[in-house]
């Protein structure tokens, strides 16, 4: 039985899983004070609040962690520190909870399932976000995944967990964004002058913008080759998009543009 049939028999149905920018800054904190150029990976717990499908992870924190590279079998997971810890941010924001935790690793390892039975303890139905902490190419680096169970279709074959990928995205709340735009402004090479930076943004953000509309007609081209089912919602979206797009044929536009242009060099 595949795991589409397995998700659905859980009972449970997780549409997306929500990271705050925050939530990322504090885990690569983690990672470059604990495993920083090394193999290693770290993990902590992330906390949020959950209804209706969606999972809102607002906050985290670290925990310590080992595993033997060469027995996957062995790991150890410093759960009473992590008592202790939720013991304390339960003083200063009661509504987060446990939701689950997050791994850097860059991909699901072998005892991963183990490691997610120990957070079944305290949370019904937790989550797994891996962050790739040193991300190859531009997009969101989360992936998330919740547990189910595979129910074998031969009677005498008992049962088994397996992880179920769920769409992840990046949202934050406009006090969340002030900070980190903030903090980013802090965070820059003084060796590199500013033009370099600001061509450097500009780069990666037009790079960001290619690869999204290379996503874009990819998936129309699905559509039209009838691979893929017509999704009203995401052509409202789209035109939302080329709506806010502006008229490059206005000569005042156009004037703007070459007089910039014309500073620029």
């Amino acid at each position: 039985m595949d795991v589409v049939k397995a998700a659905q028999l859980s009972g449970r149905t997780l549409e997306r899983v929500v990271v705050h920018p925050l939530v990322l800054l504090s885990i690569v904190d983690h990672y470059n004070r604990v495993a920083r150029d090394t193999r290693k990976r770290v993990v902590g717990v992330l906390l949020g609040t959950s209804s209706r499908g969606s999972v809102d992870v607002t906050n985290s924190y670290a925990v310590p962690f080992e595993e033997d590279d060469k027995d996957p079998r062995i790991w150890f997971l410093d759960h009473n520190y992590h008592e202790s810890m939720f013991s304390m941010f339960k003083r200063i924001n009661a509504k987060e909870h446990v939701v689950g935790w997050y791994s850097t690793g860059p991909k699901l390892r072998e005892n991963d399932l183990d490691v997610h039975a120990l957070f079944n303890s305290y949370v019904p139905n937790p989550v797994l976000v891996i962050i790739d902490v040193q991300p190859k190419e531009l997009g969101i680096p989360t992936k998330a995944y919740y547990a189910v169970e595979e129910v074998k279709e031969n009677a005498t074959q008992k049962s088994q967990k397996v992880f179920v990928h769920v769409p992840s995205e990046i949202a934050a709340h406009e006090v969340e964004e002030i900070g980190v735009e903030h903090l980013l402004r802090d965070v820059k090479d003084t060796t590199i002058s500013t033009l370099a930076t600001e061509v450097t943004s500009k780069l990666a953000a037009l790079k960001g913008l290619d690869a999204r509309l290379r996503e874009i007609r990819s998936y129309l081209d699905l559509v039209i080759d009838g691979k893929l089912p017509l999704n009203h919602e995401i052509l409202y979206h789209l035109q939302d998009v080329f709506n806010l797009l502006p008229n490059l044929n206005v000569n005042e536009l156009i004037k703007a543009f070459a007089g910039n242009l014309a500073s620029f060099f």
